[in-house]
């Protein structure tokens, strides 16, 4: 098995092993992102459908009490009717034919349909065709136009007479307080009670009966009407009239939603009474003419109808519960009743529905609203888990660019604040050790060699390999004498600025220094990191050096520093290059005749007066690009052959 070496860079073994991470901001956010929406989520969730849940059964019990006292209304209002006739039937003073006791009859009727007003209408029908009849304008306006009434008007009597044996009509005019206004006689008037169903209805049955619906020839309003014989009398009838409209209006639920409505369905399954004034208009012309609206009709005036119908006609249904059904895409709650008035309108049916939105829908809507808010609660713990993340990981991605600082051998002054997390500023102090550790360490290797090797990767440099590489030695002429003449503090403040500035035009053009030789320079491009212009390069640094020293020569002399004459040798060519040396100990460097030949020609400035030298392979390679002076053939020592050797110029 292949054994991974322990020179192995710990940042490159980091890389290999993190091609799955993510920042730690990231994870942190998710985590507690997550941790909000696994506890919020199923919480408003629960929340929202058991509000539902609570908002139907809400509207289900409000459709009770709405159907629980629509049909104590609809009971009342022919309950009122059933009352008026039955109490009237009793009086002695209603039982003679008009004019007797006409007074007493007058305050009876008007006592009646002051005390409900849902009555339209309360008379008597004499065998003789008397008759007299009480009418409540302020119930229905149409009895003002029908017979005239005086505008202050709201109650009317009219009095049917025999006098010798003409019938005779008197219409009197009452205020709100049953005060007479006015009256007058009505010639024209040739009613005749002994003619009309409700007497006939009531003297065939013996009993109380209900006559209609029907229009009333006086109003022209769809009515119903309760008639009795009156008891211990021969053929004296006893009637009152209740308005459908007025019926429309009690089971009226539009305060409820617009969209609601009551339904009241005679004996035979027809619809007779409907909350919605423009549809009762439909089924009152349709009536007069003697016929029903069919069933495309019913649908286009309330498209609930059909299954309104359908709810009315299943007599297994029982009275009051609460079913759905849906119409035009939107579901209806809906309740029905079989009411009975002592026992008549046995088999008429009531029923309201409304739209089950319209019901729940404050609720819903307040459900909504705080979803909306715990979904906005939710947003903002999510913003606050990014801050909260970016601050925790703030101080970590600081340390972390630190550390690639430290491994680029680049000591900026940390930017690490202290941090309210313990293990960051642990972190951060051993951090700062470690700086200052390398710091000092860096001062005694060469730092660029480092970063070039940390660079290239250990791979590149773990074994030494033959490659082509450009060699550039230097050395300062007669360093020895001036090392004599000078302190030594003084020689190495002037070798430390010199140093420097060879090293930033060495970096500058993609070289590295492999070692210091005393005051001499050993640099070397296309290793360890690969250049394809690197003898190019080359001849561009050593001519860059010149120029530098050669300012750095000047500011010498006129500070009265010594002059560092500096000679060059340039050489390319193949050469050994990897790390040697001990197994705890080693060196990156390049060994082979190349350096050799580099070395030899910095040497041979001395003996040409030169400053920079080259190879022909140099010269070459470039001379396209630099200009070259021949200088001879000559042999190095050491190597077998002539060398041609030139000087770079400017």
């Amino acid at each position: 098995m292949e054994r991974r070496s322990d020179l192995t860079p710990p940042r490159k073994v980091a890389a290999e092993r993190s091609g799955w991470a993510f920042p730690l901001r990231l994870h942190l956010s998710v985590i507690i992102v997550g941790l909000l929406a696994c506890t919020a989520l199923p919480l408003v969730w629960m929340a929202y459908t058991q509000g539902k849940v609570t908002a139907l059964a809400a509207a289900e019990s409000q459709m009770r009490q709405l159907g629980l006292r629509t049909i104590e209304d609809y009971r009342n209002v022919f309950s009122s009717g059933y009352a008026a006739i039955e109490t009237t039937a009793v009086v002695p003073q209603m039982l003679t034919p008009p004019p007797a006791d006409l007074p007493a009859k007058r305050d009876l009727l008007l006592r009646i349909l002051r005390s409900s007003h849902r009555i339209d209408g309360v008379y008597a029908g004499y065998p003789d065709g008397t008759y007299i009849q009480a009418v409540s304008i302020a119930a229905n306006s149409a009895w003002r136009d029908a017979i005239g009434a005086p505008p202050h008007a709201a109650y009317a009597v009219r009095t049917i007479s025999r006098v010798i044996g003409i019938p005779v009509t008197t219409w009197t005019f009452f205020d709100n307080n049953a005060r007479p206004l006015a009256q007058r006689a009505d010639r024209d008037d040739i009613f005749d009670p002994r003619s009309r169903p409700w007497y006939h209805a009531a003297l065939q049955e013996g009993r109380t009966t209900a006559v209609g619906p029907y229009i009333s020839a006086a109003t022209n309003y769809l009515t119903l009407t309760f008639a009795t014989p009156a008891a211990g009398q021969d053929r004296v009838v006893i009637g009152a009239d209740v308005m459908l409209v007025t019926l429309g209006e009690v089971v009226d639920i539009g305060t409820v939603s617009r969209q609601a409505h009551g339904y009241v369905f005679d004996d035979s399954g027809g619809l007779i009474v409907h909350s919605d004034s423009a549809v009762m208009t439909k089924l009152r012309d349709r009536i007069r003419r003697g016929k029903e609206l069919s069933a495309a009709e019913m649908a286009e005036a309330d498209p609930t109808i059909p299954a309104v119908t359908n709810i009315a006609q299943n007599r297994q249904l029982p009275d009051g519960e609460v079913v759905r059904f849906t119409a035009t895409g939107h579901q209806y709650l809906a309740q029905s009743f079989h009411a009975d008035i002592a026992g008549l309108l046995k088999d008429y049916t009531i029923v309201i529905a409304a739209p089950l939105d319209d019901l729940i829908g404050p609720v819903e809507r307040t459900l909504r609203r705080n979803l909306a808010a715990a979904a906005a609660f939710l947003a903002a713990g999510a913003i606050a888990a990014i801050i909260i993340s970016r601050l925790i990981s703030r101080s970590l991605y600081a340390l972390a660019d630190e550390a690639r600082q430290l491994g680029n051998l680049e000591f900026r002054k940390s930017r690490v604040a202290r941090s309210w997390i313990s293990e960051v500023n642990a972190l951060a102090k051993a951090l700062g050790s470690a700086r200052d550790a390398i710091w000092t360490f860096s001062l005694y290797v060469p730092r660029e060699l480092v970063r070039r090797i940390v660079i290239a990767g250990q791979s590149a440099i773990s074994s030494a390999s033959r490659q082509e590489i450009t060699v550039l030695f230097t050395d300062i002429r007669d360093f020895t004498t001036i090392s004599e003449q000078h302190s030594p503090e003084e020689v190495v403040a002037l070798l430390s600025t010199y140093f420097e500035t060879l090293n930033m035009i060495v970096e500058r053009h993609g070289g590295t220094i492999a070692q210091y030789i005393g005051d001499s320079v050993f640099a070397m491009w296309n290793a360890p990191v690969r250049d394809e212009r690197h003898i190019e390069n080359g001849c561009r640094c050593a001519l860059s050096m010149k120029l530098a020293i050669d300012a750095m020569n000047a500011e010498n002399r006129a500070a009265g520093r010594p002059e560092l004459i500096t000679r060059f040798g340039l050489h390319t060519g193949p050469a050994v290059v990897g790390s040697v040396g001990a197994e705890t100990r080693r060196q990156y460097t390049a060994i082979g005749d190349t350096v050799n030949i580099a070395s030899r020609l910095e040497g041979l400035n001395r003996d040409y007066g030169t400053s920079i030298l080259v190879s022909s392979a140099i010269r070459d390679a470039v001379e396209e690009s630099f200009d070259f002076a021949f200088i001879g053939t000559v042999s190095v020592r050491g190597r077998k052959g002539q060398t041609e050797i030139y000087e770079l110029r400017e």
